[in-house]
């Protein structure tokens, strides 16, 4: 067959050459052809037609037209290749948790009016333009279903050349709304606001300014069971991204814990982990998102929770040696720079099981690489893909001393 073979998936999701050439849309077991008007990809038994009509210019979806397996196969591989590089040894994988399509329940968009016409929807790949989705294949269908109506909201409440910031989140008891540089301050505009809360059944609406967060209508509080007990949800809250998501990665929590009776969980927030994991033991429960943190602890009061909550920062302030000595075993989950400096402290600690979750395989492989040179060994790796179609990878591995 004429054409240079694509032999794996780049990180950013481009189709690469033998040779270290990059093409955009392409996937393993396609052959493509350097041409003086283009490359043209002659697709292979790993290639898909994708489903949604703002590929490839949405960037949110990198990977719609790879399938299934070769979409699994991508989520391992950047896993494996950021550990090795890191030379860390992997010990056994389980199968990849991929959340399905149109499950999505969180989502931040962009808004902007120019020309008296409204924009709103996703970033375009490596851009900040705006590409104005009339089709989505992640969100779930009641958060897409508000899309249409936000256009038209936000068209009448913002000025020309006025930019503003969209927070959807899909709570239990119905969608919380966040806008971002909306102005709530006249009578017209709060009844712009309330009308449509109203009008879309939300469960909450608020504005985001200079002042701060301000609830504009609250039919009832958004709230999530976490480990079997609903949390009063802040504003525009950190949660996984999707239900099954959460799932896989909570069930691969639970089973790397064991029957640890003292556990810490750090990089807390509303408690994904903490909360499950009190059912049978001992929780201490430590982050600096002090919203989320007062959340848990409402919770676990309420509701008779053995978890003990430390509103810390983690990066500035991670727990000692001497700290982390009580603990049978430590789960944490930072943001995507990773837990470098509290990893060096579980290095030198004597805890006996660590379980990192984390959604950037470059800073957990360097995270990794700490804990194993402090004696620790990566034993079992599940890889999770929640993000649907995108590069975006997470797991959970547990190392043992």
């Amino acid at each position: 067959m004429n054409g240079e073979l694509i032999v794996r998936l780049a990180a950013r999701g481009d189709g690469a050459t033998a040779d270290g050439r990059f093409v955009q849309g392409a996937a393993v077991g396609d052959h493509v052809r350097f041409e003086p008007g283009g490359v043209v990809i002659v697709p292979g038994p790993l290639h898909a037609t994708p489903v949604c009509r703002h590929v490839p210019e949405c960037g949110g979806c990198q990977l719609q037209h790879v399938t299934d397996s070769a979409y699994a196969d991508f989520v391992v591989d950047r896993i494996v290749r950021a550990l090795a590089h890191s030379g860390v040894a992997v010990g056994t994988l389980a199968p990849v948790a991929m959340s399905p399509p149109r499950s999505r329940r969180r989502a931040s968009l962009r808004a902007v009016k120019r020309g008296g016409t409204l924009t709103l929807g996703f970033n375009a790949e490596a851009s900040h333009r705006i590409v104005d989705i009339v089709q989505c294949e992640v969100l779930a269908p009641e958060l897409f279903q508000l899309v249409a109506p936000l256009r038209m909201l936000l068209g009448k409440a913002l000025a020309d050349g006025q930019g503003a910031g969209v927070t959807l989140t899909m709570s239990d008891s119905g969608i919380d709304v966040l806008l971002a540089n909306v102005a709530a301050d006249t009578v017209k505009q709060i009844e712009r606001l309330t009308g449509f809360a109203a009008a879309h059944d939300l469960a909450r609406l608020s504005v985001e300014g200079p002042q701060g967060v301000e609830t504009v209508a609250l039919a009832r509080m958004p709230v999530l069971a976490l480990g079997g007990v609903p949390v009063a949800l802040p504003p525009a809250p950190f949660l996984q991204a999707t239900r099954e998501g959460e799932a896989a990665l909570v069930a691969a929590v639970a089973e790397a814990v064991g029957g640890a009776r003292r556990v810490a969980d750090l990089f807390c927030g509303l408690g994904t982990f903490a909360l499950p994991l009190s059912a049978k033991a001992r929780i201490m429960a430590a982050d600096a998102a002090g919203p989320a943190v007062a959340a848990l602890e409402a919770t676990a009061r309420q509701f008779r929770r053995p978890v003990e909550t430390a509103h810390r920062d983690l990066f500035r302030r991670p727990l000692t040696a001497v700290e982390l000595g009580g603990f049978d075993a430590v789960v944490f989950d930072p943001p995507r720079a990773g837990a470098e400096a509290q990893s060096q402290m579980l290095a030198t600690s004597k805890v006996p099981v660590v379980v990192a979750v984390s959604c950037n395989p470059s800073t957990f492989a360097r995270d990794a690489a700490i804990l194993v040179k402090g004696g620790y060994r990566l034993e079992h790796l599940w890889p999770v893909a929640q993000f649907r179609w995108s590069t975006h990878v997470e797991l959970v591995a547990v190392f043992r001393r």
